[in-house]
């Protein structure tokens, strides 16, 4: 086959514009499809991630009578479930405690680095971090030869929805360039299996965009038919191309974002501002509480998988000697008392209480995450020790809540010792909680073949936690 200089360049500069990764050859892994059988009757799930790395010991894993070196000075309170207790900083989300189950005892077993990369990709993923994580620390960017994200491998398996992306994921990418953050993309099973992104503004948290959608102002249909026309014109060269199955997986994802654009109401399907005011009120006013919002109505348009990455506040960086987010290297206590948890607790009770009103919450499973905990000794030299009253990173344990998709609530599963350093009983990893994820979704078969057509599996590792149904 020959090929003139400029259809090269037009053919290879349209396929990597839009290609995510920072290395490596995108793979044509092809997900095996088989009957799906859902023990749960999960349709969908929502992770709500909270960046930076949560503290366990001070909200859902509280050691009251820890020695003062590690004790919070949160009180503990009781709850809707009986016999679980949460932080006082969280009266809403203890009246939904009924319907939400904790695992208490997820432990990394030593294989993470205690960066934020290598939490990222093992709890989204589910795999061990490989080598790399280690040697680059924070500056291991994606690559395509990447485990996938979880929500890509259950979109990957679900039939093509009519209209909308099988993944979304808002109200940003984590984190800020160049440090993307690992884990939260398709990998190995090639970019047609990406999240869709959808972006907020916190000044403007009724309205969502999708970047590489968003029309110029008054241009409307003419902008389009432009876009089209050029896309047709690149279109035409890459079909010398058409062998290259990366480049095929590109062709798919981009005429479903034009058919997204094109369709009718996708200003609108975006677009926050016409919910009930006392809807919105209770959900709150912060970006990250309209994110969830949007994510019981992707729930409802019956998008198989919604990721919402809290978005951090910068105003908190100084404050909380971190990113704004749950990074809380210092005053940890101010933080989460005067920012964090009230914000996460009105939102998320929110949440749960919408989606069990319309009737989704059965179907929906809904899945409360971090890259890690925080250490329970207190104070990190970062911040001047135990004066700074910070909590360093701990990927030793770590919480995760649970709801819906046929989760029976109230419960809690496994435990950690005294201090909550250590697991205690029923220690489990992120492995166990990505297939327990798999398991409500009905994703049973995990087999899929490489572009060589030899078969691997997508998770080898882990079980599911059977006994949280």
């Amino acid at each position: 086959m020959t090929l003139n200089r400029r259809s090269f360049l037009v053919a290879s500069t349209a396929g990597w514009a839009g290609y995510r990764f920072g290395g490596g050859t995108a793979s044509a892994a092809t997900p095996q499809r088989s009957e799906i059988s859902h023990p749960s009757g999960a349709k969908s799930t929502i992770l709500f991630f909270l960046c930076g790395g949560a503290s366990h010991v001070d909200t859902w894993d509280m050691k009251p009578e820890a020695p003062s070196a590690y004790r919070t000075p949160f009180r503990p309170i009781s709850t809707a479930a009986d016999g679980i207790q949460l932080c006082e900083y969280l009266p809403m989300t203890a009246k939904v405690m009924d319907r939400v189950a904790i695992v208490r005892s997820i432990t990394d077993n030593g294989n993470a680095t205690g960066d934020h990369h290598a939490g990222y990709y093992y709890n989204l993923t589910g795999h061990v971090p490989d080598l790399t994580f280690r040697t680059q620390g924070n500056n291991r960017t994606p690559m395509a030869s990447d485990w996938p994200f979880m929500g890509s491998v259950i979109g990957s398996r679900r039939p093509q929805h009519p209209s909308l992306p099988q993944i979304i994921s808002l109200p940003h990418k984590p984190s800020r360039l160049p440090f993307t953050r690992p884990g939260q993309f398709a990998g190995k099973l090639g970019i047609d299996h990406d999240p869709f992104y959808l972006d907020g503004d916190p000044a403007n948290p009724l309205q969502f965009r999708a970047p590489s959608l968003t029309l110029e102002a008054g241009r409307g249909k003419a902008r389009l038919d432009d876009r089209k026309s050029l896309l047709d014109t690149l279109n035409s060269a890459r079909r010398e191309f058409d062998r290259n199955a990366s480049m095929a997986q590109y062709n798919h994802q981009q005429e479903r974002a034009f058919s997204l654009l094109a369709s009718a109401g996708t200003a609108s399907a975006f677009d926050l501002s016409g919910e009930d005011p006392k809807l919105l009120e209770r959900y709150g006013n912060t970006l990250n509480a309209t994110s969830l919002l949007m994510a019981r109505r992707l729930v409802e348009a019956e998008v198989p998988f919604i990721t919402v990455f809290w978005k951090e506040d910068r105003d908190l960086a100084s404050k909380c000697r971190s990113a704004g987010g749950w990074d809380t290297h210092g005053n940890n206590f101010g933080c989460l008392r005067d920012n964090l948890l009230p914000e996460f607790d009105r939102a998320y009770s929110a949440l749960i209480e919408d989606l069990t009103d319309r009737g989704l919450l059965d179907q929906t499973l809904v899945l409360v995450s971090s890259e890690m905990g925080r250490k329970p000794l207190i104070g990190d030299r970062r911040s001047g020790g135990v004066t700074g009253a910070g909590r360093d990173h701990w990927t030793a344990c770590m919480s995760v809540l649970m709801a819906g998709g046929g989760i029976q609530g109230g419960n809690v599963f496994g435990s950690t010792d005294r201090f909550g350093e250590y697991p205690d009983e029923k220690p489990v990893t992120p492995a166990d909680i990505t297939r327990t994820v798999y398991h409500a979704m009905g994703v049973n078969d995990l087999t899929a073949v490489d572009r060589e057509g030899r078969p691997f599996n997508l998770l080898d590792e882990g079980r599911p936690l059977v006994q949280l149904f």
